[in-house]
C-alpha cells in the first residue's frame, strides 16, 4: 500500500551493503547523538547517493537518528525503507515547461500541492527536530529545504550533476553549504558559500570488484579486448539500433568480446539477434560467438570491472563508476533529461580526455562502429583515456559529504 503524507514507514529490510573504508583526510567525532533529515526522491540518481551517505552515518556513528523525506509513488518510498531508514511523505510534484492547456491544468495543481506540502514539512521538521537538512536533488528537495531555513536548521544540498536542477539552483542561494560532484557544476550557481566538490557516492561492489577476477568468471581471456554497452535498465532504443549491426558483425569474425544490454524495453531486439542467429543462454540471454546479448545487467560490477571500453548514457552515478574502475568509454548522453544534463555530465570527462562522445543525432552504426575501432585498435590511447577518468575519481565521496554534514550539526 503506498504510504500516505505524514505516514511514516520503519524500514525493515537490510542496510546497503557497507562501502569499502577508504582512507579520508576527515576525521569524524561526534559526542552525542544528532539527528539527520535527508530529502530526495524521483530516481535512483538521487536516491542512492543519499542513502550510501546515511547510510555510513549509521557507521560511523550507530546512535544518529536518520529520517527520509519523499512522496509516496515514486521508487525512494521502496528504497529508503528497503534500507532500513525510517521514511515520511509528502504529496508534491514537478512543474511542466509546456503551455498546453493540459501542462497549464498540472502546473495550478503543482501550486496546490506545493501550499500543501510546504505545511506538510514544516509540521515533520518540528516534531522531528533535525540538527541538519540534506537535499540531494529532485522536486522534493524543494519544500523541504524552504522550510528548513526559514525555521533556521542547518542545511546542505548534493547536487550530482554537472548541470544543476532548477531546484538546486535555488537552493543554493539559501543553504549554508552546496556539495558538487564535479567542480564544473560550480559556474552555473550562485551559492551563499563557497562549494565544496565531494563526488559522488559509488557502491561498494563495484569498488571491490578486480579485472582478473572478474574476466575469469566471465571466461573472457586477458589478450581479448571486452566492449560494454549498455542504455540503461530500460534500454536505449537509439542506442540498440546503432548496436544491431556491430553485435552482428562482432558476432561473425569473433574479433572481439562484447557484452550488450538491450533493456527491459527492448524484448523486441532480442528477437532480432535470435533471427541472426544467436542462440539462448540463459533467461533473457542470448550468445553467438564472442558476443553476449542480455535483456538486463544484473552483474554490473563483474562485467564493468572486465571491460576494455564502457558504452552507455551520461547519468552521474554511472560517471562516477566509470571514473571509480578507471574504464575508458563512449558517452552517447540522453538529450530527454531535464537541462540536457547529460551532455554537461559528460563533456566534464570529454574535456579531460577520459571518455569520448557521441551525441544521439549524431549516433548511427558507422559512427559507433568507427570509435569503437579507433579505440580499441590503439592501446596506448585506451590506457591513456583510462587514466584520465581514474584521475577523476573521488573514493573517499562518502566521508566527505558526512565531514560537511557533521561540521553543520
Amino acid at each position: 500500500m503506498a504510504a500516505q503524507p505524514h505516514q511514516i514507514i520503519m524500514g525493515e529490510g537490510v542496510a546497503l551493503p557497507k562501502f569499502s573504508i577508504l582512507h579520508s583526510p576527515f576525521s569524524i567525532t561526534k559526542d552525542t547523538t544528532m539527528k539527520y533529515l535527508f530529502a530526495t526522491g524521483g530516481t535512483a540518481g538521487h536516491i542512492n547517493p543519499a542513502l550510501a551517505t546515511a547510510s555510513y552515518i549509521r557507521e560511523v556513528k550507530a546512535d544518529s537518528e536518520i529520517m527520509f523525506i519523499g512522496t509516496a509513488d515514486h521508487m525512494e518510498a521502496r528504497l529508503v525503507p528497503d534500507a532500513g531508514f525510517d521514511f515520511k511523505t509528502i504529496d508534491i510534484q514537478g512543474f511542466r515547461r509546456s503551455l498546453s492547456p493540459k501542462a497549464i491544468a498540472r502546473n495550478v495543481n503543482t501550486v496546490v500541492k506545493l501550499v500543501k506540502s510546504e505545511r506538510d514539512c514544516k509540521k515533520i521538521l518540528k516534531e522531528f527536530e533535525p540538527d541538519v537538512v540534506i537535499g540531494f536533488g529532485g522536486y522534493v528537495s524543494g519544500p523541504v529545504l524552504d522550510e528548513a531555513v526559514k525555521l533556521g536548521i542547518p542545511c546542505c544540498i548534493h547536487e550530482q550533476n554537472a548541470f544543476p536542477g532548477i531546484t538546486n539552483k535555488q537552493l543554493a542561494k539559501k543553504v549554508d553549504r552546496v556539495m558538487l560532484t564535479v567542480e564544473d557544476a560550480k559556474k552555473h550557481l550562485d551559492p551563499k558559500n563557497e562549494p565544496a566538490v565531494t563526488g559522488l557516492p559509488v557502491r561498494g561492489e563495484i569498488l571491490g570488484k578486480d579485472r582478473k577476477t572478474a574476466r575469469e568468471e566471465l571466461n573472457i581471456p586477458e589478450d581479448k579486448k571486452l566492449v560494454l554497452s549498455f542504455g540503461g535498465s530500460l534500454g536505449a532504443e537509439p542506442l540498440n539500433e546503432a548496436m544491431l549491426p556491430i553485435l552482428l558483425k562482432h558476432a561473425e569474425d569473433c574479433s572481439v568480446y562484447h557484452i550488450h544490454s538491450v533493456g527491459t524495453n527492448g524484448k523486441d531486439y532480442l528477437d532480432k539477434f535470435a533471427e541472426n542467429g544467436f542462440e539462448p543462454a540463459g533467461d533473457d540471454v542470448l550468445k553467438k560467438g564472442t558476443v553476449e546479448v542480455r535483456l538486463y545487467i544484473n552483474d554490473m560490477d563483474r562485467c564493468m570491472a572486465a571491460a576494455n571500453l564502457v558504452i552507455g548514457r551520461a547519468g552521474a552515478s554511472s560517471l562516477s563508476e566509470i571514473e571509480a574502475m578507471g574504464k575508458a568509454s563512449i558517452l552517447i548522453p540522453s538529450p530527454y533529461v531535464a537541462e540536457n544534463h547529460q551532455f554537461h555530465n559528460a563533456m566534464a570527462l570529454v574535456d579531460r580526455n577520459a571518455a569520448r562522445i557521441i551525441e544521439e543525432k549524431d549516433l548511427t552504426g558507422d559512427s559507433l562502429g568507427a570509435m569503437i575501432d579507433e579505440l580499441l585498435a590503439n592501446d596506448e590511447l585506451l590506457l591513456e583515456i583510462e587514466k584520465n577518468a581514474k584521475d577523476m575519481a573521488i573514493l573517499d565521496s562518502r566521508e566527505r559529504i558526512a565531514e560537511i554534514i557533521f561540521s553543520l550539526a
